[in-house]
């Protein structure tokens, strides 16, 4: 893609990086020098750009690419949709069961997907009727189960939706409700929840496995130290939380303070987790 001149008449006193790419790849094109690494312009180099050594480069130009493109999407704040990869979607077979017992297990933990996405609906209405799709964007991990029925509702509603997906097992493509445009790619789990959390009012959390739990403790974390400020943290379906988790037995214990309960919800269905989030903000 050609570069674009910062004045309509073609006025661009410092021509962009991709310009001076594009006439070095012209000029070196017959040229051996164009197959040697060290010839080539720093930021048009892969086998440089992946070195070990420019691993920071790498960790800030994944964090400024996708902030860059949400800053000029005008998306002011999301609400973050996590939940399992595996759980299919109702009437599906459990494609990750590895056993008979997890089939039946996942295929009747389908009813998650059906409640993710209501809420997404719902969430998605609000942001689309309030502030025209840039306040409580669903955002998900892109990927298939309980984050595809995230973006699912936001566009059963005609509402736009973000996907930070990252390359794991299962999980190498986006899944086809995201809104194109919002769906952004990730080599770092670190960057990627940084993305997860800078805009996020409110976070729901649906059953899920090792992915859900890391993303579950890192935003309490994080809220708990005052790192970042205080928002509902939804965890839907008690049963399966309180099976999962003995978050009462750490407050027994004194590992966190009895207060550090109350950073947690439960909620069982859509509505219910909709509305710890207009009781929190006061919506009317």
């Amino acid at each position: 893609m050609p570069a674009t001149p910062r004045d309509p008449h073609g006025w661009d006193p410092f021509p962009s990086s991709r310009s001076e790419v594009e006439g070095a790849r012209e000029a070196s094109s017959t040229d051996a020098a164009s197959a040697i690494s060290a010839a080539r312009l720093a930021f048009d180099d892969p086998d440089f750009l992946t070195r070990a050594e420019t691993r920071g480069l790498r960790l800030q130009l994944e964090w400024m690419k996708p902030e860059l493109h949400l800053i000029e999407a005008g998306i002011r704040s999301t609400i973050v949709l996590f939940g399992g990869a595996r759980i299919p979607e109702p009437g599906t077979e459990a494609w990750a069961a590895r056993n008979e017992s997890q089939k039946r297990n996942l295929e009747a933990a389908s009813k998650y997907y059906d409640e993710a996405r209501r809420f997404a609906q719902i969430a998605s209405r609000h942001s689309a009727n309030s502030s025209g799709g840039k306040e409580f964007v669903i955002a998900t991990g892109g990927g298939p189960g309980v984050m595809e029925a995230g973006n699912r509702g936001a566009k059963d509603v005609g509402a736009v939706s973000i996907a930070f997906n990252i390359s794991v097992p299962h999980e190498q493509e986006p899944n086809r409700y995201v809104t194109p445009e919002l769906s952004f790619g990730f080599h770092y789990f670190a960057i990627r929840k940084m993305h997860f959390l800078q805009r996020a009012k409110a976070i729901a959390i649906f059953p899920g496995g090792f992915g859900t739990l890391d993303e579950l403790f890192e935003a309490l974390a994080l809220i708990q130290t005052k790192k970042m400020q205080r928002i509902p943290v939804i965890l839907f379906h008690r049963e399966f939380w309180q099976r999962v988790l003995d978050i009462e037995a750490l407050a027994e214990l004194g590992t966190i303070a009895p207060g550090d309960l109350d950073l947690l919800t439960y909620a069982e269905t859509a509505e219910d987790g909709w509305e710890a989030i207009r009781a929190f903000y006061d919506i009317a």
